[in-house]
């Protein structure tokens, strides 16, 4: 017969066993590496949640460094610039759950409204001023200008931008806990789909015309719209 003692610590220890398989938030973004090197091939055919790594023998040092020392030359549609150190621009974060960026706004420029749903953003401004904002799930908006060397924190998935603010280009490197933040822009899920949200959707949710929408929508397709899925860009700068 089982006593009431033992049926305790059965329950117990039952109890540190759920708890232990259950996911650390911690650990939500990307799994553990099971290997010290995993140097992404991204030319591979095939990619499941990452990248497979290209054959250790072709590892070199420089695939465990990138450059963010040059300032950049041309800039997009919103005075922006950004130079890529995710897996698509820093081979050599694959695995590794970690991922970073170079972004840069002329003045007046702007990194519009839009989301990361895979990452936590931390960012340090380095140069210039900058304006960072951020919408909470409630519709709290939160912001605050900073200069070099203050830090900013953007919890994953909530909508945010930086606009400069200052009468100087401005820089900041943004942080992400993961290889592959994705960039969801909070306009262009609206107005950039393919086949397009209907008009009736977009007319009924803004209560506006017709006229309005596809004013909008002439407006951007005119403007040469950057496009970004799930962390490739398309028109952005890259350096390495």
């Amino acid at each position: 017969m089982i006593s009431s003692s033992s049926m305790s610590l059965f329950g117990l220890l039952f109890g540190l066993i759920v708890l232990l398989m259950l996911p650390f938030p911690s650990r939500a973004s990307d799994p553990d590496p099971l290997q010290d090197v995993c140097i992404a091939d991204l030319n591979a055919t095939i990619s499941i949640n990452g990248f497979p790594c290209k054959p250790a023998s072709n590892v070199t040092s420089d695939d465990f460094f990138t450059d963010f020392s040059k300032d950049p030359t041309t800039f997009d549609v919103f005075k922006r610039a950004v130079t890529l150190g995710d897996v698509f621009g820093f081979p050599a974060v694959n695995t590794q759950g970690v991922a970073l960026f170079r972004i840069d706004l002329d003045v007046g420029g702007i990194n519009p409204p839009h989301t990361h749903p895979r990452g936590t953003e931390a960012g340090i401004v380095t140069r210039g001023t900058v304006l960072v904002g951020l919408v909470t799930t409630n519709n709290t908006f939160f912001s605050k200008v900073l200069t070099p060397g203050k830090v900013f924190l953007i919890p994953r998935a909530l909508v945010h931008f930086q606009l400069n603010v200052g009468n100087e280009p401005a820089t900041f490197i943004p942080i992400f806990n993961t290889q592959n933040p994705g960039v969801s822009d909070s306009i262009g899920t609206l107005f950039d789909t393919t086949p397009p949200v209907p008009n009736e959707v977009l007319t009924k949710s803004f209560r506006v015309g017709d006229d309005v929408i596809n004013t909008i929508r002439a407006a951007r397709a005119q403007s040469s719209w950057i496009n970004i899925l799930d962390g490739r860009s398309i028109s952005f700068m890259s350096h390495n």
